[in-house]
């Protein structure tokens, strides 16, 4: 067995010069989009979240934007739905069916309004390449995918 220190032993070749750096966006794995940009698009609340969330099996960054903005487009529809029953129900009230039905539609207007607003947050933070939970909805987002990775 040789010597592992002789300096008569012949010396092992250089290593291979280093290759091309990577690209400074990473790619998402499935779509070939960049995360970031497939991530903002995985916001657009339920439509885009869905298709995100088929589409891209490995990226954890689009798919928890995905999941996000599953639940947050579920919840708007279900609350756009229970909100225009409760409307309805409003209306049909003697004597104070306009006064409820005024203020129901402001409270229906300040809820839309605040969905938007963490929508836009959501892409923007996504578009910047920030994991940002939108509140109450995103600790179930990342239950899900720590419980339901696929």
């Amino acid at each position: 067995m040789p010597d592992p220190v002789d300096p008569n032993q012949p010396t092992s070749p250089p290593p291979p010069p280093p290759g091309p750096q990577p690209e400074s966006t990473a790619k998402s794995q499935s779509t070939g989009l960049p995360s970031n940009v497939a991530a903002a698009i995985a916001c657009i609340p339920l439509i885009g979240g869905i298709i995100f969330y088929i589409l891209e099996k490995r990226d954890s960054f689009v798919r928890f934007y995905a999941m996000q903005s599953i639940i947050l487009g579920g919840a708007w529809l279900l609350f756009y739905i229970a909100a225009s029953i409760v409307g309805l129900i409003f209306r049909w009230i003697p004597v104070v069916a306009g006064v409820l039905d005024f203020f129901w539609g402001i409270i229906v207007a300040i809820v839309q309004i605040v969905v938007v607003v963490l929508w836009i947050v959501a892409t923007v933070k996504a578009f910047t390449k920030v994991r940002w939970e939108i509140p109450y909805i995103g600790p179930i987002a990342r239950r899900q995918m720590e419980g339901g990775a696929a």
